[in-house]
């Protein structure tokens, strides 16, 4: 305990002096040197990420910013590209660092201790009483270490998202828009899928219909009314065949059961009624 506390007298310290400027993603605090701390001096489930070495005080999220988090996971993690997620994942691409994104897709193994490297894809939510000094050190030191998107969904005040590329100006998605990370997730994600429980289930249903290979909410439907006209047309062609006062044996019942063509029913139907023989139906 008395370690946890020195690690955090220096964080709020070094939390103080780093209060400066924050322009388009890039912090302008003072460098400090190296800090004393290693990523594995971290324990999961203290409270610190480390930057260059300085422990930094990570305190719980609030009640928006945590069912925001869950949204925008559940829109994320569904995506059927997407193999590996997290939420608060702790992230070490060298000794000094340990990053623990919101949610990160990407790069997520299902083994103990800090994940070497970076996620692909890192999503962070600010709400008021953001440090954006921290904020826009965590975003660097993730794109230096080779993230090569970060997603800031802003809470507080007009909600928006901010996209942080490596080399590139940050930009603004505003709701009605959409965001893109290819070869990370196969579908565009509503920026109010990030935040908004409807949103984020509507995403996601769409996601795992995909996964399961229908386009969408209306090829399931689709195929739920075709298959409805087919069980239809297999129950007139056994209405007939009883009305004929014949039975069928197994294998033209198991022929009846697996034809999922109306064509095909269509012209049994006919010809259980022209015919003679229950044989000659299915010829």
């Amino acid at each position: 305990m008395a370690s946890s506390k020195r690690r955090g007298k220096e964080g709020r310290a070094v939390a103080a002096a780093q209060r400066s400027h924050y322009h388009d993603g890039m912090s302008t605090r003072p460098k400090l040197a190296p800090g004393p701390f290693r990523a594995d001096q971290i324990r999961c489930g203290d409270p610190y990420e480390l930057s260059d070495g300085h422990p930094i005080l990570a305190v719980p999220t609030g009640g928006r910013g945590s069912a925001s988090i869950a949204d925008g996971s559940l829109a994320l993690t569904t995506d059927p590209m997407v193999q590996e997620a997290g939420i608060d994942t702790g992230y070490s691409p060298e000794p000094g660092t340990l990053r623990a994104p919101d949610i990160a897709i990407g790069n997520v193994p299902d083994e103990p201790g800090w994940v070497r490297g970076v996620p692909p894809l890192a999503v962070e939510y600010a709400d008021r009483g953001q440090d954006e000094d921290e904020l826009a050190a965590k975003i660097g030191e993730l794109l230096a270490a080779g993230t090569k998107l970060i997603w800031v969904v802003r809470l507080a005040g007009a909600r928006r998202v901010e996209v942080h590329e490596q080399g590139r100006t940050m930009r603004m998605v505003l709701p009605g828009e959409k965001l893109e990370a290819p070869g990370i997730l196969k579908n565009a994600v509503p920026v109010e899928a990030l935040y908004d429980p409807k949103a984020s289930r509507e995403v996601a249903l769409s996601n795992l219909l995909q996964r399961e290979g229908y386009r969408d909410l209306g090829a399931v439907r689709a195929e739920a009314r075709s298959e409805g006209q087919l069980v239809a047309r297999r129950e007139a062609l056994l209405t007939v065949v009883a009305a004929r006062g014949w039975s069928l044996s197994n294998e033209q019942r198991d022929k009846l059961m697996a034809c999922g063509d109306s064509a095909t029913l269509d012209r049994w139907i006919a010809r259980a009624a022209q015919l003679d023989s229950v044989d000659r139906v299915f010829e």
